[in-house]
């Protein structure tokens, strides 16, 4: 089977002219700005491409500062702000012609031993037995459906009703959903981690929407990512399936904060997210 198309976008490579800053192509999208999860993604990986390969990424922390052009290439400009024995932290500027969209600081961890134990997973149904998100945007009647499903390059797959088209009922201020690449993704942890990164923006605040009658299609409403955080607890694969397991402890100030746990097929804990967004009514 061909790689995913993601691999290209996330394996970002060296700067000819320049040390530590790296680049890659835009995935296309649907809506006249980046993805923000494509360049969560490609901060991790070019981050991680300046620490020893027995360092992992456990953690990133990055703000959006403003939205960010498909059309214009993102430069990554790593600052290596320590090295101990154990840990390694990175900064990490993602700029387009030389202003900055994304700012993050990553930090890196050789292998452990020490406690171990976590939030056990709920109990849903398998992947199999659930519709895809691809077929459900399939079936509805506009130009973009296609697009903003397949375009993902994700398979997505809503335990609760999907918010595309309609909104949910039952109002609940949680979901989850599996997801996994549609193809292959070869190549190191690193780049999975990545991946990872880039899926985890890409349902995290449908709880906000799920918990006030909300759908993605609601008319005149305007939904950015304003911060993300992300820690990765143990090694997983993008393209096998992810349990998605997503809250909102919390809105105010046209604000939504979610936070969310992924789990493997085996149901152990590999990552856990928090983002905040801003959410405009008319």
């Amino acid at each position: 089977m061909t790689a995913s198309p993601l691999l290209p976008v996330l394996d970002v490579r060296p700067a000819e002219d320049a040390v530590d800053v790296f680049g890659g192509p835009n995935l296309p999208h649907w809506r006249p700005r980046l993805f923000g999860g494509q360049v969560l993604g490609q901060v991790a990986v070019a981050a991680g491409r300046t620490v020893p390969e027995d360092r992992a990424l456990h953690s990133l922390h990055a703000y959006f500062l403003r939205p960010g052009d498909p059309d214009v290439p993102v430069a990554f400009t790593v600052e290596r702000l320590r090295d101990g024995r154990s840990f390694s932290a990175r900064r990490v500027q993602a700029t387009q012609a030389g202003v900055p969209i994304l700012s993050g600081i990553a930090s890196f961890q050789t292998a452990a031993e020490g406690l171990e134990h976590h939030e056990p997973a709920p109990e849903v149904p398998d992947p199999e037995d659930l519709p895809s998100d691809y077929e459900l945007l399939d079936a509805l009647d506009h130009p973009m459906a296609a697009r903003i499903g397949r375009g993902r390059h994700v398979d997505v797959r809503h335990v609760e009703p999907a918010l595309y088209a309609a909104a949910d009922p039952q109002r609940r201020a949680g979901q989850s959903v599996w997801f996994r690449l549609d193809a292959p993704l070869p190549g190191p942890d690193l780049l999975h981690r990545g991946a990872l990164a880039y899926a985890s923006d890409l349902s995290v605040l449908e709880p906000v929407l799920r918990r006030h009658g909300l759908a993605w299609a609601t008319p005149g409403m305007s939904v950015a990512s304003l911060d993300h955080a992300m820690w990765w607890h143990r090694p997983a694969r993008a393209d096998e399936w992810v349990l998605y397991v997503t809250q909102s402890p919390s809105a105010s100030g046209a604000r939504g904060l979610s936070t969310g746990r992924m789990y493997d097929r085996q149901r152990r804990l590999v990552a856990t997210v928090a983002q905040e967004g801003m959410l405009r009514l008319p």
